[in-house]
């Protein structure tokens, strides 16, 4: 990040500034009705009819705000909060509002609906900012439908072609493109449409350590690198009783013993380096039948681009050396991978300053999960504001954040944007 994005003029008086913490609340209530199942979770998967209602209603939430709406061919949808000056590059703020299958209230609703409760805040007190504010919403940054995930952000900042993406087809046989053309958001205005001064993503962690700390903010510096692979293993289907288990080609046993490996791997590794199998499907899938063929999902993270470059390398040794040990073809399919990130540090620091002058305990942290906000680094300053999850717990109708929290990091946000709204070039 450039030297001169310093501490923005801001008005003294700006300082006593803070968002409706009434209206965060309640928008993230109704939200979290769209898509609402009777266990208690939230389904928005991308691009389905609930992804488009919700979107919807955010997108009018924008025009009651007074925003200008704009949505780019990838679906991502941004409303602009006009500045003063709006030869200069704007300040971005935003997430996503798609959810996983068993989604919760915050993931990603959070860093829109503290965007708009930020411009709320400035068109309640009249202030013209310096620059303009975007606030963003992402299209799939869950990758729970489409792969890979961050894929929104990820076209919007040049890292994967817009045809690849469109062409890309959902878990259900879907085309992406098609999707976005039948629920109403392929956009048409320009893709890249804005290049922010800076990009700032308020976010639940989705991890526990603020929460068992006990501490309100986390100012996020770095992020984890991700390699997603499939994992294809074809063996022999056989009789489970009859065949000797010297004789056999079981996709399900290497299935099971590429689950243990990882595990096993990330002990080896220790540190930051971490593993997932979270996904097992087996053919034929019957009781008493030798699995022919397995499909395997692996996920390893590192902050360390060079040891997680070694749990892939590593990885790929033990495939080696099991399809010949049990007589099997495997085959892998990359569904993503990305590098490490290191957020700007003077964005960094003006959370943390904001965070001090607000009464709030922060501390610097590193985030174990994929966002928007990563892809965004790619061409602008970038970081993220991190609030506690009750129990570390994500991606499950359990998601909980305490209401003052919310309103901490909401207002955190508030005056970091502000900082970052009022600086010159």
């Amino acid at each position: 990040m450039s030297a001169t994005l310093q501490s923005g003029s801001v008005p003294r008086d700006l300082a006593a500034m803070r968002i409706d913490g009434d209206r965060l609340l309640s928008n993230l209530k109704a939200l979290a009705k769209v898509g609402a199942r009777p266990d208690g979770s939230c389904c928005r998967l991308a691009l389905t009819d609930e992804d488009r209602d919700g979107r919807d209603l955010v997108v009018q939430w924008m025009k009651d705000a007074g925003l200008s709406v704009s949505i780019d061919p990838i679906g991502n949808v941004f409303g602009r909060r006009a500045g003063k000056n709006s030869a200069l590059a704007p300040v971005m703020t935003g997430s996503h509002t798609d959810t996983v299958r068993t989604g919760g209230a915050y993931d990603g609703n959070l860093g829109v609906l503290g965007g708009l409760e930020v411009v709320a805040a400035l068109n309640q007190a009249n202030v013209q900012t310096e620059r303009d504010l975007v606030v963003g919403i992402f299209t799939n940054e869950e990758g729970a439908r489409f792969a890979p995930d961050m894929l929104g952000s990820l076209v919007y900042a040049g890292g994967l072609p817009l045809q690849d993406a469109l062409q890309t087809k959902s878990i259900d046989g879907a085309v992406l493109g098609d999707e976005l053309k039948r629920i109403g958001y392929a956009g048409t205005d320009a893709l890249g449409l804005y290049r922010p001064h800076a990009f700032v993503e308020l976010h639940i962690e989705q991890g526990p350590v603020l929460d068992i700390e006990g501490t309100v903010i986390g100012a996020v510096q770095n992020l984890q690198g991700i390699s997603w692979q499939e994992v294809t293993i074809v063996g022999q289907s056989n009789h489970a009783g009859t065949t000797p288990m010297r004789m056999r080609h079981d996709a399900g046993y290497v299935a099971a013993s590429i689950a243990t490996f990882v595990r096993e791997l990330t002990k080896s590794m220790g540190g930051d380096q971490v593993g997932t199998v979270g996904k097992i499907d087996l053919t034929p899938n019957l009781i008493n039948v030798i699995a022919a063929r397995a499909v395997v999902t692996v996920d390893l993270r590192n902050t360390d681009e060079d040891l997680l470059q070694e749990a892939e390398a590593r990885f790929a040794e033990f495939l080696k050396g099991i399809s010949a040990s049990e007589g099997v073809e495997i085959s892998t399919r990359r569904l993503a991978r990305f590098e490490p990130v290191l957020f700007d540090q003077a964005v960094v620091e003006i959370i943390e300053q904001q965070a001090e002058l607000l009464g709030l305990s922060c501390r610097r942290m590193t985030s174990g999960a994929g966002h928007d906000a990563q892809m965004l680094a790619r061409i602008c300053p970038s970081a993220m504001i991190f609030v506690p999850s009750i129990g570390g717990i994500s991606h499950n109708p359990a998601e909980h954040t305490e209401p003052a929290d919310l309103l901490a990091g909401c207002n955190v946000l508030l005056h970091t944007l502000i900082q970052l709204l009022n600086q010159e070039d």
